[in-house]
């Protein structure tokens, strides 16, 4: 059964940096593997609803990201290593979420729905 899991969130302070990874693990699934999925991260802010903000295509060829962490953010792939990873860069309070990974047989997809696997998610905290 394919798994995702996520770490490297931690509390940090505001201008800083962290990188998270998510180590996918039980591929092939339904028939597919790692390197046939696209994946992404997403993040959910204490009261808010979780949101997409950065995909990778599933040969690391294209990368969508959102405004909001456009130039600050970027996400790679080890195909190899099964390992898809977030490097944040000055991290701003409003980062503060928790960070879950996921994986999509669509490209580009942006919505919940279009992702069939999920990590349990990664707690990340800035601090001003």
């Amino acid at each position: 059964q394919a798994q995702l899991v996520e770490s490297g969130g931690e509390l940090v302070q505001a201008g800083g940096p962290l990188r998270l990874s998510c180590t996918a693990s039980g591929f092939p699934a339904s028939g597919f593997t790692f390197s046939s999925f696209s994946m992404a991260w997403f993040r959910q802010a204490p009261g808010k609803e979780r949101e997409f903000i950065v995909a990778i295509r599933w040969d690391g060829g294209s990368t969508h990201y959102i405004d909001s962490v456009k130039g600050r953010f970027t996400i790679s792939r080890d195909n190899a290593e099964n390992m898809v990873y977030l490097q944040m860069n000055s991290l701003r309070p409003e980062d503060t979420a928790t960070y879950y990974c996921a994986a999509s047989l669509s490209w580009i997809a942006m919505s919940e729905q279009q992702y069939e696997h999920w990590g349990q998610g990664t707690q990340v905290t800035v601090s001003s």
